[in-house]
């Protein structure tokens, strides 16, 4: 019990159970400040400035700043801060106990802190039970110029843009959006850099293996210009495999830039007249596409101005 006054006016102690168990809340929240220790306590309201929560009687309160879980544009004005923060009221949160005053009656909490020190026990895990070869379930957190971090549940891994797709890949933006859920292979883990390498490609056969499958010389198909250079023009026949159409294989007429014939997003009929799976390669032909595929000894292959620039193109091109 909390004594309130030694005695009253007839000489009666005067005690209060409320006060008595809010003290010993106190002292509580004190022992886990001490300590340094997480706590998980639900939200209970929300204000412009933060959240509240309680601590078993005691009431604490989280700073927006100190927010992890929502997040607040920089120029959002005060009532559009509080609706989002009371998106998360009846939430449970993670807690760090980050200041105590017994005396101002002031318990300030941290979401951020605790969430930092959450993921950092969760990062050591993972680099102890990651292997190459592992396949992990994670969350797009983050999108860069060079690739894209994975959330696996507390570390963070990269896909490099080369290990997104097969197929070319200017930005991952192309392929990934931050919070989408992906299936990653681990190329390795760097315990003592503490990073994890990650592909999203390798989950899938490397397509130029069977591209000899589904593709024949001489076949009439459906492409999309990608990308355009000096000497031709790149058109992606399905999700992973491109080919080139070669600045002389564009048109009948002589042209000085294959923007002459095509631009990105043209939807282009063109002739596979060559395949090369072992060097990635394919050649297209746009002014080949009404030859007569059924005439005997053509060799697409083999047809005049085929090899030797698409070649030196190509290879000025990597």
């Amino acid at each position: 019990m909390y004594v309130v006054r030694p005695e009253d006016a007839q000489g009666n102690i005067i005690l209060s159970l409320s006060r008595a168990q809010i003290e010993t809340d106190w002292q509580k929240a004190a022992e886990i400040f001490d300590a340094g220790d997480i706590i998980e306590e639900a939200v209970v309201g929300a204000n412009r400035g933060g959240l509240i929560v309680n601590v078993g009687r005691v009431r604490g309160f989280v700073p927006a700043s100190q927010v992890y879980s929502v997040r607040l544009p920089a120029q959002a004005d005060d009532a559009e801060r509080e609706e989002r923060l009371s998106q998360v009221v009846g939430d449970k949160l993670h807690l760090k106990i980050i200041e105590l005053d017994r005396r101002r009656n002031r318990l300030i909490l941290s979401e951020r802190a605790a969430t930092r020190e959450w993921r950092q026990a969760q990062k050591e895990r993972l680099l102890d039970d990651l292997k190459e070869g592992d396949i992990r379930r994670g969350v797009v957190s983050s999108l860069c110029d060079f690739g894209a971090f994975v959330d696996l549940g507390g570390a963070d891994g990269l896909v490099h843009l080369s290990e997104l797709s097969w197929s070319r890949v200017g930005h991952p933006k192309e392929v990934l959006k931050v919070d989408q859920e992906v299936d990653v292979y681990v190329l390795g883990v760097d315990r003592e850099r503490r990073r994890i390498a990650l592909s999203i490609k390798r989950l899938k056969p490397e397509p130029w293996s069977t591209v000899t499958e589904r593709y024949q010389i001489g076949q009439v198909v459906t492409g999309t210009i990608t990308n355009i250079t000096d000497f031709g023009a790149f058109a992606r026949l399905d999700e992973d495999i491109e080919g080139l159409i070669h600045i002389s294989e564009l048109s009948e007429e002589r042209i000085d830039h294959p923007n002459a014939v095509v631009k990105e997003g043209d939807e282009v009929t063109v002739r596979i007249i060559r395949i090369d799976p072992d060097r990635q390669r394919m050649g297209l032909s746009m002014r080949r596409v009404n030859d007569d595929p059924y005439f005997e000894q053509y060799d697409w292959e083999e047809s005049d101005q085929l090899a030797e620039p698409e070649d030196s193109a190509e290879d000025s091109e990597s």
